[in-house]
């Protein structure tokens, strides 16, 4: 009996899920469930649950999660000041006079969005409001500038500051500095694969990235470099405040992300653009994504810490080291599952369900767990992209014009996907990409380290 408990457990979490209950109350729900069939089962006693609460006051007190909101702020700020759009404006101009121009822009800002915003809500709104009927305009085919825009604003999934990336090196108990650091080439490099697919289409349908018209071009020459300098300037700034700090070591990321939101306040400030309601509009929106959050962490704690009781991290080592392939066949099927996932779960979801349970044995089997959490990054953020679920395709439908059908922005999604999937494989193939010279497992004793609050365990009685 008590070998089924663990299984029957996660079953009941995937059936809570399907029925379309908050992940954050399914989480919990299903731990108290079962904590309480495993103490009346006589598996172990009510005391062995002392460790909650202490569980939940370390959520609250850790101040790496503290980033969280201080970035998200900090990108709300620019979003709902204008700055971002008047970004988007002047780079248009400046890529504008080349064929595919306007897509490199959106490509460009997003990736300059990503690293000062983190939040890719942010992102893919302001640039369908403000790219996309320009783009539809000047005679952009309707599917590639959906993907182009949807796909560049999901950037802000892995490129630092990332969300995802903060939670992620919560999960796995790695430093967020080392998880920015292994992050940014491959991120750079999934922006290069943007920009060529962009210029592949330019040269083989020239007419679906139509150069801007010279009529639509407000400035030139010199007036127009200085107007695109001025508005990439400040962000640029706000990117070496922010990220510079955190990777020289100056500042931790939660410092970083301080500092991040500040800088925004007084960019918008110095440009008049701090109003009540800008503030108001970004304060509401960052507490409720931090609450959002911080309930997911609970609930998955109070999963966790009773899935471990039933040992049913014992039972999800022995299925993943047990596959074909040893290593390679873990990674397989870990990336394939978390592809699954994407369908139905965001990136926030996935972190603290699947996460928790895959880092022991990511541990066991010697895998950098930097890497591995880029890798993991880069593969949930194609839960943005699918189609029919995907975030940012909601976002951008939200706000587009009404000649923009849903299936254009799936079609147009789906280019940047395999895209995206093809990261993942460069990924597995070349981990030096991350600052990995290699992904070997230990020939000697593995040691397993079980800091981390989710990965401790508290034996049965």
């Amino acid at each position: 009996m008590f070998e089924i408990m663990a299984p029957a457990m996660f079953l009941g979490l995937v059936a809570l899920l399907l029925l379309g209950y908050p992940v954050a109350f399914s989480l919990a729900a299903n731990g108290l469930l079962f904590a309480g069939i495993g103490i009346f089962l006589g598996y172990f006693g009510i005391d062995q649950l002392q460790a909650l609460p202490e569980r939940v006051y370390g959520i609250m007190g850790n101040a790496t999660l503290l980033a969280i909101p201080f970035f998200t702020f900090m990108g709300l700020i620019l979003e709902k000041s204008g700055m971002a759009e008047e970004l988007l404006d002047s780079i248009g101009q400046l890529f504008g006079p080349i064929r595919g121009g306007l897509a490199y822009a959106v490509i460009f800002v997003g990736a300059l969005l990503a690293a000062t915003t983190g939040v890719v809500a942010a992102s893919v709104i302001a640039m369908g409001l403000i790219s996309l009927p320009i783009m539809l305009r000047y005679g952009y085919d309707k599917r590639l500038a959906s993907g182009v825009i949807a796909a560049s604003g999901s950037l802000a999934q892995i490129i630092p500051p990332s969300l995802v990336l903060i939670v992620l090196s919560d999960q796995l108990g790695v430093s967020v500095g080392d998880m920015y650091r292994g992050a940014l080439v491959p991120a750079l490099l999934l922006t290069g694969l943007y920009v060529g697919f962009v210029l592949i289409v330019s040269l083989a349908w020239p007419r679906a990235v139509p150069a801007l018209p010279a009529a639509a071009r407000r400035l030139r020459g010199g007036a127009l470099l200085v107007k695109s300098l001025a508005s990439m300037l400040p962000p640029l700034l706000l990117v070496f405040l922010v990220l510079g700090t955190i990777f020289l070591g100056i500042a931790t990321p939660t410092e970083g992300g301080a500092m991040g939101a500040a800088g925004a306040l007084l960019l918008a400030l110095a440009k008049r653009r701090l109003s009540r309601d800008v503030l108001t509009r970004a304060m509401d929106a960052t507490a409720r994504l931090t609450t959002f959050v911080s309930f997911i962490l609970i609930g998955s704690t109070v999963f966790t810490l009773v899935f471990r009781l039933l040992e049913g991290d014992v039972w999800v080592e022995s299925l993943l080291t047990g596959l074909p392939g040893g290593r390679l066949g873990f990674l397989l099927v870990v990336n394939l599952m978390v592809f699954v996932l994407a369908f139905f779960l965001d990136f926030f979801e996935i972190a603290f369900i699947a996460v928790p349970l895959l880092a022991p044995v990511a541990i066991k089997m010697g895998i950098d767990l930097v890497w591995f959490g880029v890798l993991l990054g880069i593969n949930m953020q194609t839960s943005f992209m699918h189609p029919p679920f995907g975030f940012a395709l909601f976002y951008l439908k939200s706000v587009a014009p009404r000649e923009v059908r849903t299936s254009d922005i799936y079609w147009g999604a789906l280019p940047f996907l395999i895209i995206q999937v093809l990261m993942v494989i460069f990924l597995l193939a070349f981990p030096n990409l991350a600052g990995v010279a290699s992904v070997k497992v230990d020939s000697g004793p593995v040691e397993i380290k079980l800091d981390a609050p989710d990965y401790s365990y508290i034996p049965r009685q």
